[in-house]
């Protein structure tokens, strides 16, 4: 299981990320956008660097829900594979079967 701190920065991370994505995005559009003029695409340029680092989506690590654990993650269930695996073989996901041929 993951630290208690890995988790919480984890968290921190994620909440900031929701709080700044509007400008972010927002900023790169503004960046991309070549029919506005050079000095405010620089100027976009520079709002973005002056954000937070951890307001990037970027920086955000996929994590267990049960556990925290990063490593092995399963994407389609948002768990690592020890806990698929465990809870699996138990039966408490549905539609999931150990594979016999």
């Amino acid at each position: 299981m993951a630290t208690k701190s890995s988790i919480a920065k984890q968290k921190r991370k994620e909440a900031i990320v929701r709080t700044k994505w509007d400008k972010r995005k927002a900023l790169k559009a503004t960046i991309l956008d070549m029919t506005k003029p050079i000095e405010e695409r620089l100027r976009a340029v520079d709002t973005l660097n002056k954000m937070p680092k951890n307001s990037s989506p970027v920086r955000l690590r996929n994590r267990c829900q049960l556990t925290g654990r990063a490593r092995g993650f399963l994407r389609k269930f948002k768990l690592s594979r020890l806990c698929f695996r465990e809870m699996a073989n138990q039966g408490l996901i549905p539609g999931i079967v150990k594979a016999s041929w």
